[in-house]
């Protein structure tokens, strides 16, 4: 089974599709966020709010909805403490233009699907504000080691952060248009309020909410956070974008 809920409705979907599983069911996470109240992950929420009755998956990578359904090459990675449930989503899942990877680090897939956004929000601001490539993979590099420090400190390998799941995903939610976060970056960037182009995206802009949760675990971790801490005034605190 799939959860592929926004991020904010994990827990609640949870809940109602408990009755429907058994201990035999692998239930494959696909959202990509961190709840705000609990700071728990995706497949944390999913296995606190269907009782544990079974194993919870999740299933991360560089896959923009618009591409995979019309077959271009993708690839992406199952994760699951439970080597064996992250080979059978692996088998469900690959064919031949979705290949899929699997990993035991589903702490550090997680933490890098979610926290990615933030950084995708960045690098749209700095196309909004006129900077080029040279700005945005200075950008790119310097947040994903934000990332990986503090992904370790929360029991993610620096492997995963450098693979698919980590850079991988924040290449192409960085640099495609596909992308909400980046999106509604640029038009911060151009001076449209945080929460106005949040409304103006009509979706849902994971790193909005990502940026307060960034911070949180950052400050809780002691890790420096230069970058996440910047989004975070830029979206919440009123600081002109021009000053970061």
């Amino acid at each position: 089974m799939i959860s592929a809920t926004p991020s904010f409705a994990v827990r609640e979907t949870g809940k109602k599709i408990a009755p429907y599983l058994t201990p035999e069911t692998v239930l494959v996470s696909v959202s990509k966020g961190i709840e705000r109240d609990t700071n728990l992950r995706m497949s944390q929420i999913l296995t606190e709010a269907t009782g544990n009755i079974c194993k919870v998956a999740a299933l991360s990578g560089p896959s923009h909805a618009e591409e995979v359904s019309i077959r271009m090459p993708t690839g992406c990675v199952s994760a699951c403490p439970d080597l064996k449930v992250a080979r059978l989503v692996q088998d469900a899942f690959m064919n031949d233009y979705f290949r899929v990877y699997t990993s035991e680090d589903i702490v550090g897939v997680e933490l890098a699907a979610a926290l990615k956004n933030v950084v995708a929000l960045s690098c749209g601001i700095c196309t909004g504000l006129g900077f080029q490539d040279n700005t945005k993979a200075l950008l790119m590099t310097r947040a994903m080691a934000e990332l990986t420090r503090l992904g370790e400190q929360l029991g993610g390998t620096r492997r995963t952060f450098g693979g698919l799941a980590g850079m991988g995903d924040l290449i192409v939610t960085c640099t495609s248009m596909h992308s909400r976060n980046r999106r509604c970056g640029i038009l911060i960037g151009k001076g449209v309020e945080p929460k106005e182009a949040v409304k103006e995206i009509g979706a849902v802009v994971e790193g909005y909410y990502a940026a307060v949760t960034a911070r949180t675990l950052a400050q809780k971790a002691g890790i420096e956070m230069p970058i996440a801490q910047a989004a975070y005034e830029v979206l919440y605190e009123g600081r002109d974008v021009h000053a970061v």
